[in-house]
């Protein structure tokens, strides 16, 4: 299990526990992490789970891929840290990952 920080945009931290294998949008779900609305259920098929990648890990996580940055077009105010929280696999050496929710989802 590692720990992830979803700070909101009002900058409220909500820390949870997330299991390696998941996806930092189900720990979001999981934990009722306010602003992530997932309406495709992780589907990679709209931008609602979209979230900035604190830049101290952008590089552990990743680039998106191309049907990811196909939909983060849709995103609300995309940032070169943009991701959608479904595409990010959750593994042990993300222990400690931050994550900023937007102000709106796409």
């Amino acid at each position: 299990m590692v720990k992830i920080t979803f700070v909101t945009h009002d900058g409220v931290s909500h820390e949870v526990t997330a299991a390696v294998g998941s996806t930092v949008m189900e720990n979001a779900i999981k934990s009722s992490v306010p602003g992530i609305e997932a309406e495709c259920g992780g589907a990679c098929a709209c931008a609602t789970c979209h979230v900035y990648v604190d830049e101290k890990w952008t590089e552990l996580v990743g680039e998106p891929d191309v049907m990811e940055e196909d939909m983060l077009d849709f995103a609300w105010e995309m940032a070169p840290n943009s991701r959608l929280s479904c595409q990010i696999k959750v593994s042990d050496d993300m222990d400690g990952l931050i994550v900023r929710v937007p102000k709106k989802q796409g």
